[in-house]
């Protein structure tokens, strides 16, 4: 029987878990740039610790996060005419997470639709203002029917 109080050994993440944690640190990079500018390469310099690199899918987060920002204009202009207000007074966070799961609607359909804007709302949860994920949740719902609408005959 191993001793409780010896340290355990870290299990190799999940996949999933990695790359939750990917989003995750992509949305810090993200808020980073919107804020304050910057290269992708160097914001993932900054963010990629030995500690993060243990946990995350590094390929996942680069793609998210290189993609997010190269990518801005074309993907702003693709959620830009469904919300209530100009891009300009939206949240550094909210503004993230549309950027980010615009993009991965778009350039990782192997990531189920549902998956994909239910990361984002959780995100938005962790990250956001109180009422911030349903925000994203209304935009990101008809960014989807647009990008993916063969996903909309789901059955379920």
């Amino acid at each position: 029987m191993p001793d409780p109080a010896a340290p355990r050994a870290r299990a190799p993440a999940r996949a999933q878990g990695a790359r939750r944690r990917s989003r995750s640190l992509a949305l810090q990079g993200l808020y980073g740039w919107l804020v304050g500018g910057g290269d992708a390469r160097d914001i993932a310099r900054h963010l990629l610790t030995p500690e993060q690199l243990a946990r995350v899918d590094e390929e996942y987060f680069r793609s998210l996060l290189a993609g997010a920002i190269a990518g801005a204009e074309a993907l702003r202009a693709r959620f830009a005419p469904l919300l209530d207000r100009p891009v300009a007074q939206l949240s550094p966070i909210e503004h993230g997470l549309l950027l980010l799961a615009t993009f991965e609607l778009v350039e990782h359909p192997e990531v189920p639709w549902k998956v994909v804007i239910n990361e984002a709302v959780e995100l938005a949860k962790d990250f956001g203002g109180s009422e911030g994920f349903r925000y994203v949740n209304g935009v990101l719902d008809k960014v989807a029917s647009r990008i993916r609408q063969d996903a909309e005959t789901d059955p379920a």
